[in-house]
């Protein structure tokens, strides 16, 4: 069995607007948001042992907010490709992946997309549908290895918002 979490970034700064996109921080909703998920992951034991990542600093923000409450040491692939990604590229990834539970950290519109093409039955939510920033889907698939990963074989184990964690 393989899994995936696949996490929006959470909340960003829009302070700076003549900022790159790309270099947009977290704001403090978006810090306090990925600390509440981090607790949550270790509280569950949804623990990642690889973290594959965009490259755009509240991607890269977020994973060390998560960082600093489940203390793993992983050292996360930044990828460029991922910085406003499509389903097909994230797949990709995913397919090279060596983990057992991947974290993977990303954008919409292509996270969401993601999560709803790796889905065997995808939920009626609406919050699900928005993917809202730092919402998180768990995804578990019956495989031995990535590279056997194929779109609509996965099975939805949990999914959650950071406002619904308190």
């Amino acid at each position: 069995m393989k899994r995936v979490i696949l996490m929006r970034h959470a909340k960003s700064s829009w302070a700076n607007m003549g900022q790159n996109d790309h270099d947009r921080p977290l704001n403090d909703r978006g810090q306090q948001a990925a600390t509440k998920l981090g607790r949550w992951l270790n509280d569950n034991r949804y623990i990642p042992d690889q973290v594959i990542s965009s490259t755009a600093k509240r991607c890269v923000e977020t994973w060390g907010q998560l960082e600093q409450v489940l203390d793993l040491g992983i050292k996360p692939e930044y990828d460029r490709r991922l910085y406003h990604s499509n389903v097909g590229n994230m797949q990709e990834k995913l397919q090279g992946a060596t983990g057992h539970v991947v974290l993977m950290l990303g954008h919409n519109p292509g996270i969401a997309g993601f999560a709803e093409e790796l889905l065997e039955v995808v939920p009626k939510s609406e919050n699900f549908l928005r993917y809202p920033t730092a919402a998180t889907t768990i995804i578990d698939f019956d495989i031995e290895d990535w590279s056997q990963l194929t779109l609509r074989s996965g099975k939805l184990h949990s999914f959650v918002m950071p406002r619904e964690l308190g």
